[in-house]
């Protein structure tokens, strides 16, 4: 890593965990990845990364749905922020959810998607 890349160090703290095809373009960036598909592999994963002090780990919404231990236990973590993103057959609107959930509980209202009518 060249000193002061922010960009290089900024990927050196992040993981991926989820289908093959998806996370392995994460290790191409840099990134430290484990591939996992099935619940205990995809619990496993998030764990490892979460010890080794991976503090934003990326899973894909397949895996998020696969295994919500994974996610629930981190929830309220201070040092590991785990994201969903959509995996090789686009999203399925999982992490978006997440997303409108976390914002409406941090601000106690509804103000992301509001319909406007």
């Amino acid at each position: 890593m060249k000193k002061g890349c922010v960009i290089c160090m900024a990927i050196d703290v992040m993981g991926a965990v989820g289908e093959r095809d998806v996370v392995l373009a994460f290790q191409a960036m840099g990134m430290r990845v484990i591939p996992a598909e099935t619940k205990e592999a995809i619990a496993s994963a998030v764990f490892t990364l979460a010890e080794e002090g991976v503090p934003v780990i990326f899973i894909t919404e397949r895996a998020a749905q696969l295994s919500p231990e994974s996610l629930e236990r981190y929830k309220t973590s201070a040092s590991t922020s785990i994201v969903p993103i959509p995996g090789s057959q686009g999203s399925d609107g999982f992490g978006m959810r997440r997303v409108k959930q976390n914002v409406e509980k941090a601000i106690g209202a509804e103000l992301l998607f509001e319909k406007e009518g």
